[in-house]
C-alpha cells in the first residue's frame, strides 16, 4: 500500500494498489485487523477506479462530429 490519498490518484494507480491489494487479501497470510484495514483501503480504491471511468465515460460522450464524422470539439455534459 502507497500512502498517497487514494482522491489524489490517478486510475492507473488505484487500479494498480487495488490489484496488490486484492493479491493480499487472497494469499489469506494477513491477520483479521490487517484484513479489515485492506479491505476499506481496497473498497475505496473500488470506487475511485469506478469514479474516473466515469469522467472518462462522460468526456467522450461529449465529443461532437462534424458532417464527415471527424470530432471538432466538445459539449458540455450534465453530470446531474
Amino acid at each position: 500500500m502507497t500512502d498517497t490519498p487514494v482522491s489524489e490518484m490517478s486510475f492507473e494507480q488505484a487500479m494498480r494498489e487495488l490489484e496488490a491489494v486484492v493479491g493480499q487479501l487472497e494469499s489469506g497470510d494477513v491477520e483479521l485487523e490487517k484484513s479489515i484495514q485492506l479491505y476499506e483501503r481496497g473498497a475505496a480504491l473500488k470506487k475511485r477506479c469506478e469514479e474516473k471511468l466515469k469522467e472518462a465515460e462522460e468526456k467522450v460522450a461529449a465529443i461532437t462530429f462534424d458532417e464527415t464524422g471527424a470530432p471538432k470539439g466538445t459539449t458540455p455534459v450534465d453530470t446531474q
